[in-house]
């Protein structure tokens, strides 16, 4: 059921007063776009129980009517899937609040804030990290797995910062839309496609402010596998590299850092059973090497013995057994 009040002037107070009686009303659309709203009341006694979309852009609403907005995307009964705030008053203060309340909500897939000329280069920033978070494997794997859209910017946009921004937001929300529903592989694929490419992690790193490298993440016993599944993702054109010339790609900082670090997270990606056999098998391989080696100085050792009339060599010390034998 579709309710359309759009271009019409009911100002604050009419739509106040109409979202009031939705609460059990089988409405499941409401369109108040370009209708003179400058601020919004939300009751929380009096929350639509059907609402799915809600449509409010060419507007007036600033950071305090997204603090009542956040009222529609609290808890497990939130039921709101699309929201449209676009050509507002939406600052940053307004993007943080609704950046807060979408970190656990799992209603909300579609989100527009196009045209909100007072948010800056951080708020949108803000909002790239919602979708992915690049700061840590961890942090990627808690991000908001559930928007499949959220447009900050127009894609005709002339700023190059804010293009940029806006194609790194598709990329998370396009990996969300392939495993719509599936959060826990949305995480595991964003962790794959950009916190384990090179370039892609790069260029979110920089806008995100984060600095410390992605394997002082990972538990170095699960690199060569990590390393082989990007491989397999990204193929030649990614960042496919040999685990032996792993050493050349890290500095020695990074590495040092990757051999007493771990991250529980990347376990789920890898096969670590596969990894300590492997690590296993290395260690019985060195010690049957140590074996031989020492049945080799052993053996040098009696030959020594047998050369110089039975001088046993023990540390700095030469002792004959014959001359003892005779005493």
């Amino acid at each position: 059921t579709h309710l359309d009040l759009s271009y019409n002037d009911i100002l604050t107070e009419g739509f106040n007063l109409i979202f009031r009686e939705l609460r059990d009303s089988p409405i499941e659309t409401l369109n108040c776009c370009n209708c003179e709203i400058e601020s919004i009341e939300i009751d929380g006694e009096h929350i639509p129980r059907h609402l799915k979309s809600l449509l409010l852009s060419e507007n007036s609403i600033n950071a305090d009517g997204c603090r009542e907005l956040a009222k529609l995307l609290q808890g497990g009964d939130a039921t709101l899937d699309v929201l449209t705030l676009n050509n507002n008053r939406i600052d940053d203060e307004g993007v943080e609040i609704l950046v807060d309340v979408l970190q656990n909500n799992t209603s909300l897939t579609q989100l527009f804030l196009e045209k909100n000329h007072v948010m800056s280069k951080r708020g949108q920033i803000m909002l790239l990290k919602l979708v992915n978070n690049i700061s840590s494997i961890e942090a990627t794997l808690r991000s908001n797995q559930t928007l499949t859209e959220l447009e900050v910017s127009e894609p005709w946009e002339d700023e190059v910062e804010e293009y940029i921004i806006q194609r790194l937001i598709n990329v998370a929300t396009d990996i969300n839309r392939l495993y719509k529903h599936k959060p826990e592989r949305a995480g595991r694929g964003k962790v794959i496609k950009t916190q384990l490419h090179n370039e892609s992690r790069a260029e979110l790193a920089e806008l995100q402010g984060v600095h410390q490298s992605i394997y002082s993440q990972i538990d170095p016993l699960l690199l060569p596998e990590v390393l082989s599944i990007i491989g397999r993702r990204h193929g030649q054109g990614g960042i496919l590299i040999p685990w032996n010339l792993m050493a050349h790609k890290l500095d020695v900082e990074d590495m040092y850092v990757a051999l007493k670090s771990s991250v529980a997270g990347v376990i789920s990606i890898v096969n670590r059973k596969a990894c300590i056999q492997e690590k296993r098998d290395f260690y019985v391989a060195m010690v049957q090497q140590v074996n031989a080696k020492v049945a080799q100085l052993n053996a040098e050792l009696v030959a020594i013995e047998a050369a110089e009339g039975g001088a046993v060599y023990v540390g700095s010390e030469c002792r004959n057994s014959k001359r003892r034998r005779q005493a």
